[in-house]
């Protein structure tokens, strides 16, 4: 079963959106010419409440893109991104969406941060993508999307755990920090991971 993961590619993460991927945009017409490549399509959302502890606003005195500690973790703050029912959480309007059979939403708990499509940031708990996945017979899935070294990066390590090889479509992801995705990119190739 010929597998593709689209990883948030929502309007928040797009150039002027809350928490904007430089040239995000640009990996859309990619993602819609391979979609019909795929037996299986399935995408992920942002999925956050208005109150979500990562957001840099729900802290007094901090700004985005600084690091607290929180329960014992250390946290980055966000720009307020993907909150439920917003614009900037729809998918962006030029993606193809008529061939996505599942999507699943994650970051939905306000006490806690979900970068990968299989669990939160401090595995407690699932979105159900694994076992969706091997009830469909998935071994191999294509990941690509937004944003390359956070969300991307934590579902590749999430899909290894579980056991799935991962291929990663170049094209048709992006990054927030190109350079920390490049040594991402040498340490999961060390692991299998394929980069196409």
């Amino acid at each position: 079963m010929k597998t593709i993961l689209i990883v948030d590619v929502q309007l928040d993460f797009m150039p002027g959106g809350g928490l904007e991927v430089e040239k995000g945009d640009q990996i859309i017409s990619h993602i819609n010419l391979i979609q019909p490549q795929y037996d299986l399509v399935l995408a992920t959302q942002d999925w956050h409440p208005h109150n979500h502890m990562s957001f840099a606003s729900s802290h007094e005195n901090f700004k985005p893109f600084q690091d607290k500690e929180i329960d014992g973790y250390q946290q980055t703050l966000w720009p307020d991104h993907c909150i439920q029912g917003s614009k900037g959480a729809e998918f962006h309007p030029d993606m193809r969406t008529n061939c996505i059979e599942a999507i699943f939403r994650k970051g939905t708990d306000a006490n806690i941060d979900s970068y990968s499509a299989f669990y939160d940031n401090h595995h407690k708990k699932s979105t159900g993508l694994a076992g969706y996945l091997k009830e469909k017979g998935c071994e191999t899935i294509d990941i690509c999307g937004l944003a390359g070294d956070i969300c991307v990066y934590f579902t590749i390590r999430d899909a290894l755990k579980e056991g799935f090889q991962v291929r990663v479509l170049e094209k048709a992801t992006k990054s927030l920090d190109q350079n920390k995705f490049n040594q991402q990119k040498e340490e999961l190739k060390a692991e299998g991971v394929d980069f196409l």
